[in-house]
């Protein structure tokens, strides 16, 4: 790298997709595909890939490097957690509602203050975060302008109160 400043990336760029090695291909489908409910959109040996909403693929599980293994040692470089966007608090509220409903343990709940998150791990022990980001014109901010993010306790009773409140 040169001394020189990089200009940043374009605003639109964004994360495309998150490929996940995995011990057992069906158990992780079971995750991610008949709880979280990713559609299944495209299989071939050793690997499955999932979406929502039509998109080619979000999530890529594979098993090319990992079948049957052990997850990573605690302490080990690599994957920290894969965070799940969803596009309202209802819909974050169902996925908590699922996860409550399959009996998936929650590693923690927290409002952000730019949004609030579930954090879970997945089958092989990988960190998943499940999220919603609320409005940015509600997003706390200093007397300066800049971002302020919080860690608080997210009301989960308050999320799933959001299911009785969603149209039917």
């Amino acid at each position: 790298m040169s001394g020189q400043a990089q200009a940043n990336v374009d605003p639109a760029v964004r994360i495309g997709h998150v490929h996940l090695k995995v011990a057992d291909l069906e158990r992780a489908l079971g995750f991610y595909r008949d709880i979280l409910g990713f559609e299944e959109t495209y299989r071939r040996p050793g690997a499955v890939f999932l979406a929502a909403g039509g998109y080619h693929h979000h999530i890529a599980l594979n098993t090319w490097e990992s079948r049957g293994s052990s997850p990573p040692a605690a302490g080990a470089t690599g994957l920290y957690h894969l965070a799940i966007l969803y596009p309202s608090r209802p819909l974050l509220a169902d996925a908590l509602r699922r996860l409550i409903e399959a009996r998936i343990p929650l590693d923690g709940a927290s409002d952000h203050g730019v949004s609030e998150a579930l954090y879970l791990r997945d089958p092989d022990e990988n960190g998943v975060e499940l999220y919603w980001d609320r409005p940015r014109d509600l997003w706390p901010r200093a007397a300066d302008g800049s971002l302020v993010m919080t860690t608080e306790r997210l009301d989960l009773h308050g999320l799933l109160a959001e299911l009785d409140q969603a149209p039917a």
